[in-house]
């Protein structure tokens, strides 16, 4: 895509119905660019510009509400910023990947394994303490026999 007023329509296919999804976009960051998103029935109306800066590229979150398996997103893109190298041409064209997740309760379905992974550390880091033997605990956390003797003289 032309990095200088480009912009291009993508179309999601095989979207299932009455289900979120999360479109975002990655580009090597050598290339200084911001991206905008947006999310339309057809290439002439808006419906959906409800998204989230995230550094300097939009992350779009839409629910499909209708019985249609596919939307359309524009992608623009305007140059940003300095480039890495200052004596070098400015790049003509922008490469970069669109990608649409499908989520449930807000998070992609790749990323579930990390909250499972998540789960389970904190599980074992609660549950594990209390089977280990006294003296792996720390001095001032073992409970001392004597506690309760007073000396009198």
């Amino acid at each position: 895509m032309p990095l200088q007023g480009g912009s291009c329509f993508y179309q999601l296919q095989g979207l299932k119905p009455h289900t979120w999804y999360e479109v975002k976009i990655s580009y090597p960051a050598s290339i200084p660019a911001s991206f905008s998103i947006q999310l339309k029935r057809n290439k002439s109306d808006v419906m959906l510009k409800n998204n989230r800066r995230l550094l300097n590229t939009e992350k779009l979150i839409f629910k499909n509400n209708n019985q249609e398996e596919f939307q359309l997103v524009l992608v623009t893109v305007e140059p940003e910023g300095f480039p890495a190298k200052q004596h070098v041409p400015e790049r003509q064209f922008i490469i970069y990947n669109i990608v649409c997740d499908e989520l449930l309760f807000g998070l992609p379905h790749q990323a579930w394994w990390v909250v499972a992974l998540a789960v389970l550390g904190l599980g074992i880091a609660f549950i594990v303490p209390s089977f280990l033997p006294l003296y792996l605990l720390p001095k001032n956390q073992v409970p001392m026999a004597n506690d309760h003797v007073s000396k009198t003289s």
